[in-house]
């Protein structure tokens, strides 16, 4: 069922846009983790809106199977358009040259109390680290934390066990994704949205179609979530 956490208002948690690119059939990413799927189009739309966020967010996972960067960097930028880094990381796990930690822009990772605290003190020496909740982060705690922090307008890249814990939080404004005309197929490949579910269908989240356009060879469609 759908969690009954506060769905927090804006002047409490930042505005947050889930944004995937997704193949037909639904897939984030093959069962070996390939997860080039969008044309160059996309990846400009992608970056164009990193660059108006103040926050992008990921999970643990997508930073050990990617090492991405999460900066503006496919379109003209400067330093200060880099979104502050905001990294979901229960354990502690972000590996220690893990290019979410350069200089390129600020990063903050997420740990709850299980995290050891070894490796949270060297992380502290490469980004700032909020510890929230006791075996997961507590991803309503960290939302009112990066409203405190003036991030109003977050991305979420999440996972897709990231962008479930969101949605079934009441923490998405709205959903964005990019539909690649090919089909990957596999039970093991990743799906914009995991996690354990709901049972029925009259608790699965609702959308509102806002928007939908070509972008070269891919669709893009824009939700707004109704809770």
């Amino acid at each position: 069922m759908l969690e009954k956490f506060l769905i927090l208002g804006d002047h409490l948690r930042p505005y947050v846009i889930l944004n995937a690119a997704m193949t037909l059939d639904g897939k984030i990413a093959t069962k070996t983790y390939d997860s080039k799927i969008s044309g160059e189009e996309d990846l400009i739309r992608v970056h164009k809106l990193r660059k108006e966020c103040d926050g992008i967010m990921v999970g643990i996972n997508t930073v050990i199977i990617d090492d991405p960067r999460l900066t503006v960097h496919k379109i003209n930028s400067k330093p200060s358009d880099n979104p502050v880094r905001v990294i979901a990381d229960s354990r502690a796990r972000t590996p220690l040259n893990a290019r979410v930690l350069n200089n390129e822009a600020p990063t903050v990772i997420a740990v709850s109390e299980k995290a050891k605290n070894e490796k949270v003190e060297k992380l502290k020496k490469r980004a700032k680290v909020l510890v929230l909740g006791k075996e997961r982060v507590d991803l309503v705690a960290l939302m009112e934390k990066l409203k405190d922090m003036g991030i109003n307008k977050l991305m979420l890249e999440g996972g897709s066990t990231l962008n479930f814990s969101m949605l079934s939080k009441g923490l998405v404004d709205e959903v964005r994704v990019c539909v690649a005309p090919m089909i990957v197929g596999g039970k093991d490949a990743k799906t914009l949205v995991d996690g354990p579910g709901f049972e029925k269908m009259d608790e699965a989240i609702k959308l509102k179609l806002k928007k939908y356009y070509t972008l070269g060879k891919d669709l893009i469609l824009e939700y707004k979530v109704i809770y």
